[in-house]
């Protein structure tokens, strides 16, 4: 992997990892370049054209010759279009380019998002990741189809140009490099004083993002305890910044944009005076040359604009390079973000046919500067076990969870599946093996239906709706307005947060996983609907290994086995029978306190 990129990392080095990390935009690049040049060297041929046109035909000897002058203009017409149909065919192989490398660098971008531990996306905020798989790149794209390769078209028309000049005047040409030089001397610090106000703009509108996601999803909460002028202000304040930031980036792109067009106007103006002066044999006076002829004097205006007008396009694309730079770097900050839980990929052990085993070592696991939430963590669990995890919020619970999926990583010790390290499981067949099912029951944009076929899209709807019979859930699917065809909207939001976790059980049930983890999945269910659910996971969890986090304790009354966390260690382990009948310990209280409860 290449190294991470640095705020001090200079321009052209993020360039050359950007297009190094983006091969199409090399696919097709001579041809471009080619067409490129075709355009160039065809603008340049009008004032060549232009002089001819007035120094041979206009201003013949005799009068003027009309079979130059047409034969000129006919050349210059032709040359016209072969520039009109080069930039054409140039810009279309470019935007083609872009957009296919582009697309692929966004690809990669997100699924390497997904491929970040559930650790690392909680240390980014949604927002800002979400930034940069959209508007970073976005702002890439705007450059390297507006700017990007125009930035080597307008070098090449400047080199071109140069010649030219020189063969009509050297000492004109000199005079428009000595107006240009302050500038290109100061352009180095113009470049590191943009830079970090793109950088600025980049972070702000990743916060903008962050504060208006939070704002939409959030919305409930929100009206629910009147905060609504409170988000207002939070979201105003994302604004400002991001305004602020723009305008800071904007102002100073403003002080460059008026030197270059300054340096323009003040470049043409002299070589108006100085053609002049050289035309009416001044030059030779002095010893500095000869006279330059009328046509020569007009195709040096035209060679100075065609001249003048990459410096300005240059000074204006800077801000958009440094924009997209800074976008690229953020970009490449994630790509560089060596992912915590690596998928061993094809060179994956496999897991053993039929149920799973579970074994942890010496587990513990602490959040980054933070102490240990697991510590000592070290048992065996027999395939087709059905094991209950209890403990009070904060025990450890829902980390064991992630830790037997491998959402996260141990810090110390070892999980297996069936003796077969969980660190050497490809993700293909782990999650393909191992189902958990969260807490919140997430739910896709989509219809009932579509949610549960998720995890199997060629499941029929008939096998969908069996799949809730098996589960007694018949009655609740007939009762929905459309069956299997109601939406459920974004993040199941049109359901109950209990109806989401039914659809999210039935779900688990035709993944038809070997180890099952249900993370308090009936946790929202209402007691009746609990009784449903547990009469129909006993017919789920038969034959399998299963592991399910306890909130409510009829859960481990049923379980083969019971699992007691407190402060991250397991302090008891056994039968409910066992555990609920030694007074005063851990499980005694939880099950005194939870039987109060439901009293």
């Amino acid at each position: 992997m290449t190294a991470p990129t640095t705020p001090d990392e200079g321009t052209w080095a993020t360039l050359r990892r950007g297009v190094a990390l983006s091969p199409e935009l090399r696919a097709g690049l001579p041809g471009t370049l080619a067409l490129a040049l075709a355009s160039t060297l065809g603008k340049v041929a009008v004032p060549v054209a232009v002089q001819q046109g007035l120094d041979r035909g206009v201003r013949a000897a005799g009068g003027p010759d009309l079979g130059v002058i047409g034969l000129v203009a006919a050349l210059a017409a032709v040359l016209l279009a072969v520039t009109v149909a080069s930039a054409y065919l140039m810009n279309y192989r470019l935007y083609r380019s872009t957009e296919t490398a582009l697309a692929a660098l966004r690809t990669r971008t997100f699924r390497h998002v997904h491929d970040l531990s559930v650790l690392h996306q909680q240390e980014e905020r949604r927002g800002a990741l979400v930034s940069r798989v959209t508007s970073d790149i976005d702002q890439i794209s705007r450059f390297l189809q507006y700017s990007g390769v125009g930035l080597v078209v307008n070098a090449g028309q400047v080199l071109v140009a140069t010649v030219v000049m020189l063969v009509y005047s050297w000492q004109l040409t000199i005079l428009v490099y000595l107006v240009f030089l302050p500038l290109a001397l100061l352009m180095p610090r113009f470049q590191r004083w943009q830079q970090s106000a793109y950088r600025r703009v980049r972070a702000s509108v990743a916060v903008l993002y962050g504060a208006i996601a939070e704002s939409v999803v959030g919305a409930p909460v929100i009206r629910a305890y009147g905060a609504a002028e409170r988000t207002r202000t939070r979201l105003n304040r994302a604004v400002d910044e991001y305004r602020t930031s723009q305008y800071r980036a904007q102002s100073r792109s403003v002080v460059i944009t008026t030197l270059g067009e300054g340096a323009s106007g003040l470049a043409n103006a002299l070589v108006v005076v100085a053609g002049v002066l050289l035309g009416a044999g001044v030059g030779r006076a002095l010893g500095v040359g000869g006279a330059l002829s009328v046509g020569e004097l007009t195709a040096f205006v035209f060679l100075v604009s065609l001249f003048v007008q990459p410096i300005q396009v240059f000074t204006e694309t800077l801000s958009e390079a440094q924009n997209a730079v800074a976008g690229w770097r953020r970009v490449l900050d994630i790509l560089d973000t060596r992912p915590d839980v690596a998928d061993p990929g094809e060179t994956g052990r496999p897991l053993p046919s039929g149920p799973l085993s579970v074994r942890f070592a010496d587990v513990r696991f602490a959040y980054p500067d933070g102490p240990d939430v697991l510590s000592d963590v070290d048992l065996t669990l027999p395939a087709k076990s059905r094991v209950a995890v209890v403990g009070e919020t904060g025990s450890g619970k829902t980390t064991f969870a992630k830790l037997l999926t491998r959402l996260m990583d141990p810090t110390g010790g070892r999980v297996e599946l069936s003796d077969v390290p969980l660190g050497e499981v490809s993700f293909a067949d782990l999650r393909r093996r191992v189902v958990m099912v969260p807490q919140d029951g997430f739910l896709f944009d989509s219809t009932v239906g579509r949610n549960v076929a998720f995890v199997r899209p060629d499941l029929s709807d008939e096998r969908i709706a069996e799949a809730f019979a098996e589960l007694g859930l018949a009655d609740w699917l007939a009762a929905l307005l459309s069956g299997l065809d109601t939406p459920v909207g974004e993040r199941g939001e049109h359901l109950s947060v209990g109806e989401r976790q039914l659809v999210a059980l039935v779900r688990a049930a035709v993944a038809d996983p070997d180890l099952l983890i249900l993370d308090e999945a009936t946790s929202a269910v209402d007691p009746a609907t609990e009784v449903r659910l547990q009469r129909a996971l006993d017919a789920v969890t038969r034959g399998r290994t299963t592991v399910t986090i306890a909130h409510r304790l009829s859960t481990a009354e049923t379980a083969d086995e019971v699992l007691v966390f407190d402060k991250g260690r397991i302090v008891q382990r056994g039968p409910h029978a066992t555990l609920v009948a030694q007074p005063g310990s851990v499980y005694a209280r939880l099950h005194a306190s939870w039987l109060e409860q439901t009293r």
